[in-house]
């Protein structure tokens, strides 16, 4: 019987490990000129939101303001949502900060902030990989939710409907105290500019 407790408690502490990852910490400035650290965000709820204007993935999510409905209705409710840019200088998605403000502006971004990850360091910490590419960081500062916003694969905006979104399940779960149950899914998208 004994055997059986500390296996169990083996099991549940391996099950813990594995879906409780501690979130990679990272300080970025972001387009007004301001610093951002992780840390800053101690008992909130954190999206991380990889993108780039230039990618028709993201255009998907931004033509018909998918994206920008989810950062308002989840910044409503005290989500902290950091878009960030790991374009290389000169590649695609890479612009200036005034260039960055004035298609957020353009495009009615409701992110927190829109942050610069240039030399690509808080990308590959995450191994983001595609435009876009989520994380769910929940309050504790661990990760618990990364990959695709939603199971649609596509660049057409008319999917979005149809479309199982998995950010949204991840922060109505972590919002609720509930686990979440669809911790990964492959990303899709343009591959980040590093």
């Amino acid at each position: 019987m004994k055997k059986i407790s500390l296996m169990i408690a083996s099991i549940v502490g391996l099950f813990a490990v594995v879906h409780a990852a501690e979130a990679p910490a990272f300080t970025l400035m972001d387009t007004e000129g301001n610093e951002h650290a992780l840390s800053d965000y101690k008992g909130k709820v954190v999206v991380l939101e990889w993108f780039n204007h230039g990618c028709p993935f993201v255009q998907k999510h931004y033509s018909k303001g998918n994206m920008q409905a989810l950062q308002k209705t989840y910044t409503d409710k005290g989500v902290v949502w950091l878009a960030i840019v790991s374009s290389a200088d000169g590649k695609q998605g890479s612009d200036s900060a005034d260039g960055h403000n004035k298609t957020a502006a353009e495009k009615g971004t409701n992110a927190t902030a829109i942050l610069i990850d240039a030399d690509g360091t808080v990308g590959k910490a995450y191994g983001a990989k595609t435009t876009p590419h989520m994380f769910v960081i929940d309050a504790k500062g661990e990760l618990v939710y990364q990959g695709a916003i939603d199971d649609k694969r596509s660049v057409n905006p008319a999917d979005i409907a149809t479309s199982t979104n998995y950010v949204v399940a991840a922060l109505d779960a972590v919002l609720a105290g509930e686990a979440v149950e669809v911790a990964k899914t492959t990303p899709y998208g343009c591959s980040v500019k590093y």
